[in-house]
């Protein structure tokens, strides 16, 4: 992929320019995110199950499903929410309350389906015309290969980590674009209808274990034109969806792939300082006179410490998320350094999580790492789920630090 200019001014959309109340679909903001806390108790009694089964099991799916939470980023033209960045991070954030895995299945299915709303509108009907609740998920990364024919590419490669694959219906898949010599001329997204891809069973790991991220497979499957987008181009902005009267449609690419992961780690977040707090007035300090933890001063300070740095990872993301929102309402696309500064508000929100969780195990004590524990679970998910490469705060940050000081410098394109 080609590299952006960090002097690259905002860029108008050819759209016109929107009211604000426009963020505002047929179903409220508040509406949704109340329904993804309605769903906590049913995700805290899957939780185990979750885990064991290394899926989200059907009745969590369904009752998601039922409630339009696959939705948020689905166009209104097909009967979805078509909300915003703000809805999408939030809803991750309540559900992940209940159970981390299926917070992280339920934002990768919403952000690949907004993927797809960036496609031409033939694409888009070849996915939502027939079947409007279809969920996307899908890998960038372009592990495979790909042979131009006529009207298209077909396409072979194997996608790790694939999230949610086992409740999808189509794959957004990365792919290097081939001209008819062989030669790689571009990287894009080729939408693939799951039927067409085997699965094969990978995703053993320490945490996350429900997000069933396994592996997809193509064997020389045939992706017609109209189904590929240009990657390098919609860094830039450059999307061929045909409404621009699509806000969500409009918002900056890699700044929405990056900010919707800090949505999971809220919610864990919040489920932590939850549970120690509600324990702490009853759970005595092994070895001290303290009868009870809320009774030491130093508890305290830690778990406000640890409140603080949940706070901050908020505000942070709701910032990010105003930055996408209110651009894409205006029709202008943000330039380099206010994207490089969106990546970096998520790599800061996830670290201090991070750090917020540690501080809180540590105030719960060794107890936090039993099996019948839920802290353990959240510890494990959330340390899991930070070191997703997009959402890394160190290459975050130096992105973000060399835009500040005007070096033209370039270590990733994902910006």
């Amino acid at each position: 992929m080609r590299a952006l200019s960090a002097a690259a001014p905002s860029r108008p959309f050819p759209c016109p320019r929107l009211h604000r109340d426009e963020r505002l679909t047929m179903t409220s903001h508040e509406e949704l995110v109340t329904r993804a806390l309605e769903l906590r108790p049913l995700l805290r009694e899957h939780a185990a199950s979750t885990e064991a089964d290394r899926r989200v099991p059907e009745p969590v799916i369904k009752a998601i499903a039922d409630a339009g939470l696959f939705k948020l980023a689905t166009p209104r033209r097909y009967g979805g929410h078509q909300s915003s960045v703000r809805t999408m991070v939030d809803v991750s954030a309540a559900l992940a309350e209940g159970d981390g895995s299926t917070a992280w299945v339920v934002t990768l299915v919403n952000v690949c389906n907004w993927l797809t709303s960036l496609f031409p509108v033939k694409a888009q009907d070849d996915v939502f015309g027939a079947a409007p609740d279809a969920r996307v998920t899908g890998v960038l990364s372009p592990t495979s290969s790909t042979v131009r024919v006529d009207g298209g590419w077909r396409v072979t490669g194997r996608w790790y980590y694939n999230s949610g694959s086992w409740h999808s219906d189509w794959a957004v898949l990365g792919v290097p674009l081939t001209d008819d010599s062989g030669t790689v001329v571009d990287q894009g997204l080729a939408l693939a209808p799951r039927a067409d891809l085997e699965l094969e069973d990978t995703w053993f790991v320490a945490g996350m274990k429900g997000t069933a991220s396994n592996c997809l497979i193509a064997e020389d499957i045939f992706v017609p034109e109209h189904r590929v987008l240009s990657v390098p181009a919609a860094i830039e902005g450059d999307y061929p969806a045909d409404h621009a009267d699509e806000p969500l449609a409009r918002s900056a690419f890699v700044p929405v792939l990056a900010l919707v992961l800090a949505g999971p780690q809220l919610g864990l977040g919040r489920a932590a300082l939850d549970y120690v707090v509600e324990r702490v007035g009853r759970k005595p300090i092994s070895y001290s006179f303290y009868e009870t933890q809320a009774e030491s001063v130093a508890v305290q300070m830690q778990i406000a410490e640890a409140a603080l740095r949940l706070d901050t990872a908020t505000l942070h993301v709701h910032r990010a998320a105003a930055d996408i929102d209110e651009a894409a309402l205006q029709g202008t696309y943000p330039d380099f350094t206010r994207r490089a500064r969106v990546r970096a508000d998520t790599g800061w929100a996830i670290q201090n999580v991070l750090e917020g969780i540690n501080t809180l195990v540590s105030v719960h004590g060794a107890g936090s790492f039993a099996e019948v524990n839920p802290l353990q679970r959240i510890w494990r998910d959330a340390n899991t789920a930070g070191r997703h490469a997009i959402a890394a705060p160190t290459l975050a940050f130096e992105v973000y630090g060399k835009a500040l000081v005007g070096s033209d410098e370039r270590i990733t394109p994902l910006v």
